[in-house]
């Protein structure tokens, strides 16, 4: 009798320790889950308290550093030359220009034709930096905030909707001079009058000035574009404490 009532008192002593063992785990990960929830709404706190001002400075900041960044290297001799991603090649129209010189045994020239294009690039890019610092000075808190929440380009978008009129305006006659200053023009009368004398080929006289210049902005947005998404997706590019706070909104 005394080893069932003994029995009898173990089994509910030993069901009340596993559900308080069990008790103190689900109440340990409720609370874990309450922390992280907690953090999360701390976080997004902070950047619903970020001001128009910190916002407004944080695009202006990583703009600039985009520009500066990659303006710097476009500029820098080889700085289209030797970027693929930029590189200036033959307009479309002298593509058989460029081919038919190579097949004469004339590709020394045909790449000096090209080296020359991308040097006036590289000179010409140097105008455009005061043009994008005006235009993010003018920036209004509204496009500040539809580019921190707005697609990986958005910035660029922008700065290609703001300043690509003034750009060309002041990029053209720049390039013209580049042209002129770097011996494009000597070198592609060259090509063309040699290119010309060739029978059986339409003539040719491409306007190199709007094609160089069109070239030239594109390849400067691109490379900004390239900048912007390593700002907006490695944590790592954000080299200051208010880009790190006004991007963390966007993560």
């Amino acid at each position: 009798m005394k080893r069932l009532l003994l029995v009898a008192f173990l089994v509910p002593a030993t069901c009340f320790a596993q559900l308080d063992g069990f008790i103190k785990k689900a109440t340990e990960k409720v609370q874990s889950k309450t922390e992280k929830t907690q953090t999360k709404t701390s976080s997004k706190k902070t950047g619903s308290l970020l001001g128009s001002t910190d916002i407004s400075a944080g695009l202006k900041e990583a703009l600039q550093k985009g520009i500066s960044e990659q303006v710097t290297k476009l500029t820098a001799v080889d700085g289209f030359y030797k970027n693929e991603a930029v590189k200036i090649l033959f307009p479309e129209e002298l593509q058989k220009v460029d081919k038919t010189l190579r097949s004469m045994g004339l590709s020394s020239l045909a790449d000096e034709g090209i080296k020359v294009l991308n040097r006036a690039a590289e000179d010409a890019v140097k105008e455009a930096t005061p043009i994008f610092v005006s235009a993010i000075k003018n920036m209004k808190f509204a496009d500040a905030k539809n580019i921190l929440l707005g697609n990986e380009d958005a910035a660029t978008t922008y700065l290609q909707g703001a300043t690509s009129t003034e750009l060309y305006t002041k990029f053209n006659p720049v390039v013209k001079t580049s042209l002129s200053n770097v011996g494009a023009d000597k070198v592609w009368e060259g090509i063309i009058k040699k290119y010309n004398t060739i029978p059986l080929v339409a003539k040719v006289n491409p306007d190199l000035n709007d094609y160089v210049t069109d070239k030239a902005m594109e390849g400067v947005f691109k490379m900004i574009s390239v900048e912007e998404k390593k700002i907006r997706t490695d944590i790592g590019a954000r080299t200051s404490p208010l880009l790190k706070k006004v991007f963390a909104m966007q993560d």
